[in-house]
């Protein structure tokens, strides 16, 4: 059985301040090396927080593509192997034939370091179409969902250094919320925790508190959401991905204020002003 690992420790520092030095202690997050193993051979190893293991493998393997469904993964193990964790995920005939024959065709023995990913044509895979979901979004509701995504994060709370993907759907709030020291590695999380869930991923959006990369659109495309709304700014290749997968990218969400950079027509917004 493997035993719970702490996802803090207490340490002690010297703290510095403009009324003088002292010696005190703080919480820190721990963050270790999570092995995914496809039919007994490891296919990527991710530095995250120690927690749920199981959503992070179950949203890592649907995200990554390496399953279309839930159901085709037969069992996750998860082994603790004291320096660091091994998830052994047990695919199903089928996904297991397809997952071998995607391992054959990567181009080079070398991953280039994005999640086991093996050759440039993976990392720039396509993403499947959002468009077709209806949802929209009023102001209010984007505004909103980052400031209840500051109210579910525990081990931020504590630590001040980890990322948090929730989800939000409006009239609910914040539905369900991951945190990892890597912000992949929370929408994973997260992507997992819906998939258990049985939670439609096209009823609402995917709340980030970390900059937008194109993986992240990637991820939030594979969940099935039209939205990913963030705090921080998103890079030129996930604006050009999000607007290709018809998803509504909002960013810099600060107070009151965000930045609209694709598909606007799921936003409600009031009089249009100039803004420099």
């Amino acid at each position: 059985m493997t035993r719970k690992r702490q996802a803090t420790t207490q340490i002690s520092r010297l703290a510095h301040r403009a009324s003088g030095t002292t010696s005190a202690n703080r919480m820190v997050p721990e963050e270790t090396p999570v092995a995914f193993s496809f039919a007994g051979t490891t296919h990527a190893v991710m530095m995250a927080s120690p927690a749920d293991f199981e959503d992070f493998a179950l949203g890592f393997s649907l995200t990554e593509g390496i399953i279309a469904l839930p159901d085709e993964i037969d069992a996750i193990e998860v082994e603790d192997h004291g320096a660091g964790i091994d998830i052994q995920i047990r695919l199903k005939d089928q996904a297991n034939t397809r997952f071998e024959t995607r391992r054959r065709r990567l181009a080079g023995p070398v991953g280039c370091g994005l999640c086991g990913i093996e050759s440039i044509e993976e990392a720039m895979r396509s993403v499947d179409k959002v468009g077709a979901s209806k949802l929209t979004l009023e102001a209010d509701d984007i505004t909103r969902s980052v400031k209840l995504l500051s109210k579910v994060q525990p081990l931020h709370s504590e630590t001040g250094a980890v990322h948090a993907a929730g989800f939000y759907i409006p009239g609910k709030g914040i539905v369900m919320a991951r945190e990892d020291v890597g912000r992949h590695n929370a929408l994973d999380k997260l992507a997992g925790a819906l998939a258990k869930a049985g939670i439609d991923g096209a009823s609402g959006a995917v709340v980030v508190t970390s900059r937008v990369s194109v993986e992240m659109v990637q991820k939030t495309a594979a969940i099935g959401s039209a939205f990913i709304i963030a705090v921080s700014a998103p890079t030129a290749l996930a604006i050009r991905t999000a607007d290709e997968a018809s998803m509504t990218l909002v960013a810099l969400v600060r107070g009151d204020d965000f930045d609209v950079f694709t598909h606007p027509e799921r936003v409600v917004l009031g009089v249009a002003q100039h803004v420099a």
